[in-house]
């Protein structure tokens, strides 16, 4: 059944997260210097003496409530999602969020697009935010059997349209495999997983490849320790609420498209606000969400989700918006199409891993312009 849901985190909760803020024992943490090794320590500080100091969670809380919370029980697992509801005349969207982001990646996508037509409907992942507590570890798979049977709840048959980027991504693909006649198509602004023989077979895409992989290899440490030891992760990142804005933080000073200060450090005050990147951080640590975010991770490597069978063709129309993200490099469209069926694709001149919270009106018109296409392949 499908309910209401009203944002109310106990007074218990935030006190003791404040009292922890307020305790961090920085001459604990010496600074390495700038971002070359983490985090940067003295963006941390600011952040957190914002924290301390301006930070209302009870204002953002009353904002957050203005939007139409609701959840419901799926195959046994609690969800949340906000549902902004259209005419009707368009076919439903889901948009799908990634780790360390949130379903509000997606907020000034939301009116718009039901100014369209569109019902849009926007989960919080299992294990993320307010779809908390789950049952047990959760991969991609299983997570888009959850996100397909949520929206046949509120849909039943009708086919519908699916966004997504990083996690978001990777469930709108295996989606996609699973569930083809239910999507009249998916748009996804981060390709990552393809046919187990998929083979790079050009220069170009050899290059764009190793290129990548050079990158990741210094940036996906989180990865290993998310996919394969997540409960010990979990121990330090539940008690401290200033690792855990460590811990995702270093996330969006490296991932997000942004210009490098004279020390070629992320500047990453030129595109986020404290209370921005401080309400996506609540997200995790005030429903206590911050461990159960991570068993995603650990989910694909049980699974074995990181890719499709040999031989896999994806038949669903796909539309790429290739932003220039900085770590996890776009996929060359040669390399994509062994995979998938591509209709749509866009080479964006800027934004970077969370696309549609940097640059939503460029998501939006890209996103209008894929519906467009495939509404009249597939009306």
């Amino acid at each position: 059944m499908v309910s209401r849901y009203t944002i109310d985190i106990a007074d218990e909760r935030l006190a003791a997260i404040r009292a922890k803020v307020e305790a961090y024992d920085w001459s604990q943490l010496p600074d390495t210097g700038g971002w070359k090794s983490g985090v940067g320590i003295d963006d941390l500080k600011r952040l957190v003496a914002y924290w301390g100091d301006s930070y209302d969670w009870r204002v953002v809380e009353r904002r957050l409530n203005q939007l139409p919370n609701f959840t419901t029980d799926v195959y046994g697992e609690r969800i949340h999602f906000v549902h902004v509801k259209g005419d009707g005349s368009k076919p439903p969207i889901l948009l799908l969020h990634g780790w360390p982001g949130s379903y509000l990646e997606f907020e000034r996508l939301l009116e718009p697009l039901a100014a369209d037509g569109h019902d849009v409907i926007v989960p919080s992942l299992p294990g993320f935010a307010f779809s908390n507590p789950i049952t047990g570890v959760i991969g991609p798979r299983r997570a888009a059997e959850l996100m397909h049977a949520l929206m046949v709840q509120l849909f039943g048959g009708t086919r519908y349209v699916v966004q997504g980027g990083d996690w978001g991504a990777h469930i709108a693909s295996w989606m996609a495999y699973t569930q083809p006649d239910a999507l009249l198509g998916f748009h996804i602004n981060m390709a990552s997983i393809f046919a187990e023989d998929s083979a790079a077979t050009t220069p170009e895409e050899n290059d764009l490849l190793c290129r990548r992989n050079a990158i990741l290899d210094w940036e996906t440490g989180y990865n290993l320790e998310q996919e394969t030891r997540p409960q010990t992760l979990g121990v330090a990142l539940a008690d401290s609420p200033v690792g855990a804005a460590g811990w995702i933080l270093e996330k969006f000073g490296k991932w997000a498209d942004l210009p490098k200060t004279v020390e070629g450090s992320p500047d990453i005050w030129s595109k986020f606000s404290e209370e921005d990147l401080l309400t996506n951080i609540m997200l995790y640590v005030a429903p206590s969400a911050v461990v159960t975010a991570t068993w995603i991770y650990h989910g694909k490597r049980l699974e074995g989700s990181d890719r499709f069978p040999a031989g896999t063709r994806i038949r669903v129309p796909t539309g790429v918006a290739a932003f220039p993200d900085p770590v996890f490099l776009p996929t060359p469209r040669s390399f994509a199409e062994k995979t998938y069926n591509i209709v749509h694709w866009t080479n964006m001149e800027r934004g970077g891993h969370f696309a549609a919270l940097e640059e939503p009106d460029l998501m939006l018109a890209d996103l209008r312009a894929f519906i467009a296409t495939v509404s009249g392949e597939r009306s």
